[in-house]
């Protein structure tokens, strides 16, 4: 907090993203870089008088920031923003479109080099060859994401344990190569409808807008509850989960 007790505001945060764009982009990988530029895209595109449509574009900023190192001074201040005190002003959204503008020059690229010839081994189909997940990664321009490599439901799946189209508040992760997948813990064993504090933790972690920084909360491990969120549905109460999403989107 500041002086007076607030909360720090949003815009210093966008303004610090400006003096520091050079290091965020050696920090960043490519499709971090590029989920960043999306986010204040996103930002930039909201109406400035629509407090809840900024709030939430904000709120995606911040996620995309977050693969940053703990010591980065802009990881630093994302860790200090909370975005549910004052609402953030119209200035957010006129930050948001000067740092497009800067982010969107691309970086120069080296020269072109021959393609090598393909390895028997590597290159075919089986076992030895490329995986489902690496094809995943070289369709849509990323490297493979292991987040793909959890179990999931098709689209099918989830849509017949919902009784219908899957609520947008389910993760959905695109797979170019086998249709949208929903990670399977978001849905008790064998049976049964979406849990319903997996409903209420991705309405925290905007999971309709970032579905990937909102599956690597539930994924990764996490220091405060002692083990991957994912793991421990069941196992501890309902609103510790819901306190530590809190405490990620508050800033705590």
């Amino acid at each position: 907090m500041n002086e007076e007790g607030r909360e720090p505001s949003a815009e210093p945060l966008l303004a610090l993203i400006g003096e520091h764009l050079e290091s965020i982009r050696t920090a960043l990988a490519d499709e971090e870089h590029a989920l960043l530029l999306t986010r204040l895209t996103a930002l930039a595109g909201a109406p400035p008088d629509d407090t809840m449509a900024v709030r939430r574009a904000l709120q995606g900023v911040r996620l995309a920031l977050r693969p940053l190192p703990f010591g980065h001074p802009v990881r630093v201040a994302v860790d200090g923003v909370r975005l549910t005190a004052a609402p953030p002003g119209p200035a957010a959204v006129t930050e948001a479109l000067a740092l497009i503008s800067l982010m969107a020059d691309p970086a120069p690229e080296p020269d072109p080099e021959p393609d090598p010839e393909p390895d028997p081994v590597s290159a075919g189909p089986g076992p030895a060859g490329t995986s489902a997940v690496g094809a995943v990664g070289a369709a849509d321009g990323r490297g493979p994401d292991p987040l793909l490599r959890e179990p999931a439901l098709s689209a099918a799946e989830a849509a017949a344990r919902c009784g219908g189209a899957p609520p947008p508040e389910l993760i959905r992760l695109p797979d170019p190569a086998n249709g949208d997948r929903y990670p399977q813990f978001q849905f008790p064993s064998g049976c049964g409808t979406p849990h319903a504090v997996v409903l209420e933790v991705n309405r925290l972690l905007l999971a309709d807008i970032d579905p990937l920084g909102a599956a690597s909360w539930w994924l990764g491990t996490n220091t405060w509850l002692g083990g991957s969120p994912a793991s421990l549905l069941g196992l501890l109460p309902d609103h510790e989960l819901v306190g530590a999403a809190t405490a990620l989107v508050e800033g705590e």
